[in-house]
């Protein structure tokens, strides 16, 4: 790949820029929207912890099933329109959410939610290649921020708003986000204007024989590992957090909501840090293991002694999903083209979100089957060294190009 110059972070991209960081901030509202609401939900509509646990599969479920397929959207259009439409698809999924008078017609709404959010997720690690080539940690940093602080605030106003009003309105209002977030991107494609004279936008597709090549590179299943691990553990607690912490912990349930937007909250300095770093190591082994010891210690501190300091453990656990935006920064630094970039993005995150879709299900069952959380935490536990296994071969500094095997 050729060496590209670095300019301005602003120079002739801003509304690109832009329309990343609105993109990201939609990416996981619906997701962390629900569980600390669950209590008042089950007022309108009777559902089993099973239920609960089908619910909280569903984000990963549409991610994985369109982190599969999104890559074959950008062969029939641009990225820029597919990210359009992804957007689209949220708003129409967050108002039938809004309006849902049952169960299903919530499941549907939230299915339909994350449909567009799993095509947003495998679009912007290639969106930042094709535009910020030479800001690739940087910009990746800036949108997993962005990301962190958009799972931070619903879990944290959703019960105030559903005191306030119903629980309707707060798991609807998010809808707003996402038609701001069309803007700038109607923008560039009503303009039809290159963001980087470096990448023509008529360019973005992944090749087929790429897309099928990518299914036999052992970095891009590694890859896939180490991001599942961090999906699994994640999903699972944005769906049984609160719960979890009311049983174990003796929290209230606005306690509970705030303390899973301290969980979600950790990914700020986590998308801060970690793909500036990642960008500049040549071995990221240390970053997975740290990740992985994260894990390790929240879940153990919830398991041993919960009701002591119990806001430490889940600041632990929290700090555990640095792996997911260091998986974010691998995907440009392990690809040398925008293809190897597309295709990586999207078997990365549709086997990782396969995984992940496993986590809410498993607590769900493993509650109901024991009747206690303690099973179910030392599985997380035992999930997370997956990843430290993983990363001995994330770690090799080898592009996805160079790992096909003949």
């Amino acid at each position: 790949m050729p060496e590209i110059a670095t300019r301005p972070l602003w120079h002739g991209r801003t509304i690109a820029l832009l329309g990343i960081l609105l993109v990201a901030s939609n990416l996981r509202t619906a997701v962390a929207a629900l569980s600390p609401i669950f209590a008042e939900i089950r007022m309108d509509f009777d559902v089993s912890s099973v239920g609960v646990g089908l619910l909280g599969m569903l984000p990963p479920v549409c991610f994985a099933i369109f982190g599969i397929v999104a890559p074959a959207f950008t062969r029939k259009a641009s990225l820029e329109f597919v990210v359009v439409l992804a957007l689209g698809v949220m708003l129409l999924g967050h108002i039938v959410r809004a309006g849902a008078g049952s169960f299903v017609v919530l499941a549907i709404g939230s299915a339909i939610t994350f449909a567009g959010m799993g095509v947003g997720n495998v679009l912007l690690p290639p969106l930042v290649k094709r535009y910020f080539p030479d800001r690739i940690g940087l910009v990746t940093s800036l949108y997993a921020t962005v990301m962190s602080v958009s799972t931070l605030l619903p879990p944290l106003v959703a019960v105030p708003v559903a005191d306030a009003s119903n629980w309707h309105i707060s798991v609807g209002m998010w809808a707003i986000v996402s038609l701001i977030a069309v803007l700038p991107w109607l923008n560039i494609l009503l303009r039809r204007r290159p963001a980087h004279p470096a990448h023509d936008v008529e360019i973005e597709e992944a090749e087929p024989a790429m897309l099928g090549r990518v299914w036999h590179s052992p970095l891009a299943w590694a890859l896939g590992i180490v991001f599942g691990t961090s999906s699994l553990n994640a999903y699972a607690m944005f769906a049984w957090l609160p719960e979890i912490l009311t049983d174990v912990a003796g929290t209230t349930p606005l306690q509970a909501g705030s303390l899973l937007s301290l969980y979600a909250g950790m990914g700020i300095p986590a998308g801060l840090l970690i793909p500036l770093l990642a960008a500049r190591m040549k071995n990221v082994a240390l970053l997975i293991y740290l990740g992985v010891a994260c894990f390790i210690v929240g879940d153990l501190g919830l398991i041993l002694v919960p009701g002591t300091a119990t806001w430490l453990w889940v600041v632990f656990a929290g700090l555990g999903p640095l792996l997911f935006p260091l998986c974010l920064v691998l995907i440009n630094v392990r690809t040398r083209t925008h293809q190897g970039s597309v295709a990586l993005s999207g078997f990365t995150q549709g086997l990782g979100y396969t995984l992940g879709a496993l986590g809410p299900l498993a607590v769900g069952l493993l509650h109901q089957v024991t009747g206690g959380w303690t099973v179910a935490l030392i599985v997380l536990t035992g999930t997370a060294l997956a990843a430290a296994a993983a990363g001995a071969i994330v770690a090799r500094p080898r592009p996805l190009e160079d790992t096909f095997r003949p």
